[in-house]
């Protein structure tokens, strides 16, 4: 066919057609036309020991712009389609491309995105063996058009299902994602199957995971945690934004909306006299679904743990975004974060003595517990390594920072700033300090931290130049070398006594 290369596989399958067959007979099978058929039997060689053609068939009509003008603009903004690119050349050339280059820039830009362009998200498919993973989620069906005693029923569905066999339970919920729903729902599920899987995965259910100041909001989630406790189950969640990854669940919404729609259809009519006809409705159409994976369950019911009777929670899994501010709030304390994390929802597990954090299931970093000191209204532990280097760039916010007499590593530090402060103009004070706390992140914190204590017994300000040639790192002393080349005539005794 035009446009399509001659593999090797079909040189080698038309002349092992050829040896019993005619060559129109032959090229057919291959897959190739007579006229490839007889260059084919006229070369030795397979198509990918040949090299590659050098030559166009025409001219290149995007010759002139697309190194100059096309490619500036797609570095900038990779996005740009092809239309706008040729609305953009048709501008700035009126009358020199048309719409039959549409089709060129086209397939130019797919081969340009394909060797320059950025990376593309990859979805990786997942195996589920048997009893490993069970999924929760809510979906709205309001959808549906089902009526109550003549009253429009707006109201969700609680939906659990097992990602191996795909066994579902479905319960009604005519108010918000509630935790109250979720534990109903999840335990009518687990009791039913008898038994539990490793793991328990929701999106970002505000009744499992969202974190506010309400103390009651966050009794919620630490009952979502004991739940799961309970049931020997491990709590998780997919990404925030990423629904795909809860695959297994999502897809399942559809199919069941569309079972209980076609049902409806079937019935005849949505309108029920009471909600426990309508929840006995939704049984049966669930009961239909479960028939169809029932050899399944019955391996997956095997891998499933067995339920347990006691909570115990070793952490509180908290959900925190980094703020613009470098900084993030977990049960009213308040750390900071490296920069590179602003703006992320970040994954804060808060043990006894230390805070976790993850971020798509990876720990990006952790930090001692905040502890409240006194005067603070809340605790915090702002890490200065996390910030020093965006204060470099604006050492004169130093003075008024809202964090300032927490970022100090030792207390001297902070007896240095009020020295430099009390002495110096504001902005010179802040620029020696920045660049004190710089040279203490550059692993010299102990180091600096005696220098600075000589120099405040003795009443004297730091040298900012000073201190950091003193502990920049000493240069390697290169030896000097002296070669003496030897007198050429010594060569012409030789050759004479060789001679």
């Amino acid at each position: 066919m035009p446009g399509k290369r001659i593999t090797d596989h079909q040189v080698l399958k038309f002349k092992a057609q050829r040896r019993t067959r005619t060559q129109s007979a032959a090229a057919a099978k291959a897959g190739i036309s007579e006229r490839s058929a007889r260059r084919i039997e006229s070369l030795e060689s397979l198509p990918s020991q040949r090299p590659p053609r050098q030559w166009r068939t025409g001219p290149d009509p995007l010759a002139a712009v697309w190194e100059a003008e096309l490619v500036p603009l797609l570095q900038t903004s990779p996005h740009l389609s092809a239309v706008t690119l040729l609305e953009e050349l048709q501008r700035r050339h009126p009358g020199e491309y048309g719409s039959n280059t549409l089709r060129t820039l086209q397939r130019r830009l797919r081969q340009w995105r394909a060797t320059h362009g950025r990376e593309r998200n990859v979805f990786f498919a997942q195996e589920h063996p048997p009893g490993r993973q069970g999924l929760s989620d809510f979906t709205d069906a309001g959808g549906l058009g089902v009526t109550i005693a003549r009253m429009v029923f707006p109201h969700r569905l609680y939906q659990f299902a097992l990602a191996h066999s795909g066994w579902r339970s479905a319960e009604v919920v005519d108010g918000g994602e509630s935790f109250q729903a979720l534990s109903a729902g999840l335990q009518r599920a687990l009791w039913r199957l008898g038994g539990a899987p490793e793991e328990h995965r929701t999106d970002s259910l505000s009744a499992a995971f969202k974190n506010l100041c309400d103390l009651e909001r966050r009794e919620w989630t630490s009952r979502y945690a004991a739940l799961c406790a309970h049931y020997g189950m491990r709590p998780s969640r997919n990404n925030p934004g990423e629904s795909h990854e809860n695959g297994s669940i999502e897809s399942r919404h559809g199919s069941l909306k569309t079972a209980l729609r076609q049902a409806l259809l079937l019935r005849g009519s949505s309108a029920f006299d009471d909600r426990q006809a309508y929840e006995a409705f939704i049984e049966i159409v669930v009961q239909r679904m479960n028939a169809r994976v029932e050899k399944r369950l019955v391996a997956e019911r095997s891998a499933l743990h067995p339920l347990p009777t006691r909570r115990t929670a070793e952490f509180d899994e908290l959900p925190a975004r980094v703020s613009k501010y470098g900084i993030f709030t977990v049960k009213g304390e308040q750390y900071s974060a490296p920069s590179r994390l602003i703006g992320h929802r970040l994954s804060a597990r808060v043990y006894v003595d230390r805070v976790e954090c993850y971020l798509s299931g990876q720990c990006v970093f952790e930090c001692p517990r905040a502890v409240r000191s006194t005067g603070q209204r809340h605790a915090r532990q702002i890490d200065y390594r996390h910030l020093v280097e965006n204060l470099k760039r604006k050492p004169g916010a130093f003075a008024r920072w809202v964090f300032r007499d927490d970022v100090f590593p030792r207390t001297i530090y902070r007896q240095t700033w009020e020295n430099l402060n009390a002495q110096l103009p504001e902005r010179q004070a802040c620029k020696t300090i920045v660049g004190l706390l710089a040279l203490a992140a550059d692993g010299h914190e102990a180091t600096l931290a005696l220098e600075l204590e000589q120099l405040h017994a003795s009443n004297e300000l730091p040298d900012l130049d000073m201190l950091t040639q003193r502990l920049a790192p000493r240069p390697s002393a290169i030896p000097c070398v002296v070669v003496t080349l030897p007198s050429l005539t010594a060569y012409d005794a030789l050759l004479e006594v060789a001679s």
